[in-house]
């Protein structure tokens, strides 16, 4: 009988791996036998919920449009074969030159767009959209003739076991499936207890409250204009509710001719107060080049690093292995400030890198070494002040606050779109290599319970907003609005509390300073949860045991050395372990999978043969499912890995699959 398929998630994650089934699939699948491949997905091909081009036309993607590829090239080391493609901005080229027999410029703004897009372009996620829809096609126009693919728009409800499985679609359809791939993108969830408070206060006392989520599906007509409205988050989804808000409200901005720029109201704005953890935003995008050769790297952290941590085990990454991942952002950070700026250095760069080789990070010797070597310390790399740059703030007054965060965003704006600074994107080349390393590090079991729990997630919050924050005007239309009065900032360390009448915000930032307001959004997605998805698949896999949330059992020795293992533990565990004081559960609320190949690990600790998952909702921590070109991108050779695990598991050896 013919092999069956299902990936639930037809985005770009789910089209990545059927990309990377279909290079595949001819050294598994013998020619004349015959793969069948259902891709669901409610939403548009390709594109999936987030990148849809049903949305505003105000949104933008946070990558310039020449940084953007769904395709392999030579850079990708994996098993699979290469098949390299257009990066968004090359498409857009093509297209608009007709070199694409049958592609043409869309109708209206998105065609107007894609016309005038340049290489440093942030593209909406409209045009975004039309670009993974031709990636999709591309697929299916190219499938191997071992390769079938059907699309369902519909969502996948269930799964009910048997020889083979059956995925149950909405509606009532079914779909054999002797492999189901779960590639859904952020997946909602039931509101945590807290939330569910808030919810229920709001609802008690005729106020509005947002709990976390996809910001562009908030229904924001409900804030009323003039409204104080408070803000928790300062990532990329409260630069959508910026947007939106504002501008999609029918203000403008309008340029004093120097970049600066003015907002022009339209009369439906609210007054947002906003701040969160850390209290600034996300950094923005660098908008140039290197000028130096590209940083050598991995230098400090690289394969033979990573082995050793694996080696010795319970590792903790913020002790053990932070040093080494900080050397090495510093590595690439001051290869391009001597390589760039020698004008602001003193010395070679020889001479520094030989003795900059020989210290650790958090050093004496190395700050000497830095601060002899780089004259003006606001050359210097601090990743303390980096991480919690209001550390010392505690302003008197809402007015005192303003002025020390418009300063901050614009002394970040000039590090990331002004060409004396670019050794901060020698930094950002650093966190990229960085990153792909502590993946390959969270792989494995080395990591202790406390730090895959924690640490990882500190981590990933520190990556994000050094390397994926919003483009360079958004921060322009931010400052714009902080002085028209329209965006307040509350600074770092925001708690919002229910209180008679309403919200009442405080932070760290303020000295006995507090903010009352009838709206409260949450400006930030909901944090994963297997046990509070609100996904029927996966909520169902869950309660049959064969998809397990991950969580994590570190057991207290006596003698003060802590012990663990990065496994999964029962219910009946669980437990038993809250019942003593020596052992601590860490809960990461991730769907668990084996980190070699992606399967599911059920209940009991066991690999599923034929059930697999990738994307954010999964204990493998991986970047966007499209990325930059020549760049070795993770997430190419997750796809990949995926993939061939799949075809190994239909077809274990070429010629066995049947048609």
């Amino acid at each position: 009988m013919p092999r069956s398929v299902v990936i639930v998630g037809g985005g770009p994650r789910g089209t990545g791996v059927l990309e990377r089934l279909a290079a595949s699939a001819p050294e598994f699948v013998s020619a004349g036998d015959v793969l069948h491949v259902h891709l669901v997905d409610p939403y548009p091909d390709g594109a999936g919920r987030i990148w849809r081009e049903d949305q505003s036309a105000l949104l933008w993607m946070n990558s310039m449009a020449a940084d953007v590829t769904m395709f392999t090239d030579d850079s990708v080391r994996c098993d699979g074969p290469i098949v390299p493609g257009p990066s968004l901005y090359q498409w857009a080229v093509a297209v608009r030159d007709g070199e694409l027999p049958g592609e043409t410029v869309p109708d209206g703004a998105v065609g107007e767009e894609l016309r005038a897009l340049g290489p440093a372009t942030f593209a909406t996620r409209r045009l975004q959209s039309h670009y993974l829809d031709y990636v999709l096609r591309r697929v299916l126009a190219d499938l191997p003739p071992q390769v079938r693919v059907e699309r369902h728009r519909t969502r996948a409800v269930g799964l009910r076991r048997g020889s083979p499985d059956t995925v149950l679609l909405d509606g009532g359809g079914e779909l054999p499936a002797d492999v189901l791939v779960l590639a859904s993108g952020h997946l909602d969830a039931a509101p945590t207890a807290d939330e569910a408070a808030l919810a229920a206060h709001a609802e008690e006392h005729g106020l509005r409250y947002f709990p976390p989520e996809q910001t562009t599906d908030s229904d924001l007509d409900r804030i009323p204009a003039g409204e104080t409205v408070i803000a928790r988050g300062m990532g990329l989804a409260f630069i959508d509710l910026m947007v939106l808000l504002f501008e999609g409200r029918g203000g403008r901005f309008a340029d004093r001719g120097d970049g600066t720029l003015d907002y022009v109201p339209s009369g439906r704005e609210p007054v947002v107060h906003v701040g969160s953890g850390r209290g600034v935003p996300y950094h923005a995008k660098t908008e140039y080049a290197l000028r130096g050769p590209r940083p050598p790297l991995p230098r400090f952290l690289g394969p033979d690093e990573i082995a050793g941590f694996v080696r010795r085990g319970s590792v903790d990454l913020r002790r053990d292995v932070w040093p080494l991942m900080a050397k090495e952002v510093g590595w690439a950070y001051y290869h391009e400030l001597f390589a760039g700026h020698p004008d602001r250095v003193r010395g070679v760069w020889d001479d520094f890198a030989l003795r900059y080789a020989e210290l650790d990070w958090y050093t004496p010797a190395m700050w000497e070494l830095v601060a002899g070597f780089v004259p003006d310390p606001a050359d210097r790399l601090d990743f303390e002040r980096i991480d919690r740059p209001l550390e010392d703030v505690s302003a008197p007054d809402l007015a005192g606050l303003q002025e020390r965060l418009r300063a901050y965003v614009l002394d970040d704006l000039a590090r990331h779109v002004d060409d004396r600074y670019t050794a901060e994107l020698g930094a950002f080349v650093g966190l990229l290599s960085v990153f792909a390393q502590v993946a390959e590090l969270a792989g494995t079991p080395a990591l202790t319970p406390r730090s895959r729990a924690q640490d990882l997630a500190w981590w990933q919050n520190l990556f994000s907003s050094l390397a994926s924050g919003p483009p360079g005007p958004r921060l322009r239309q931010l400052l714009a609005l902080s002085r028209a009065g329209y965006v307040v900032f509350l600074g770092a360390g925001l708690q919002v509390e229910p209180v008679d009448g309403g919200f009442r915000a405080t932070s760290a930032s303020l000295d006995h300073v507090a903010v009352t307001a009838e709206t409260f959004v949450e400006a930030r997605l909901s944090s994963p949860s297997v046990s509070r998805s609100d996904d029927p698949m996966l909520a169902g896999l869950h309660a049959e045991g064969l998809l397990d949330e991950e969580t994590l059992r570190e057991e207290h020795a006596v003698g003060g050395r802590d012990a663990g293992s990065a496994v999964a533990v029962h219910a009946a565990d669980a437990a038993v372990a809250h019942s003593g004081a020596s052992v601590t559960l860490h809960n990461t609320g991730l769907v668990r999978v084996r980190t070699t190949d992606f399967r599911l690990v059920d209940a009991e600790g066991r690999p599923d043969p034929g059930r697999f998952a990738i994307g954010p909702h999964t204990n493998v921590r991986l970047p966007g499912a499209f990325t930059r070109p020549n760049t070795n991108a993770l997430s190419f050779r997750a796809n990949d890995a995926l993939a061939r695990a799949v075809l190994a598991e239909v077809a274990p050896a070429a010629g066995r699959l049947s048609a």
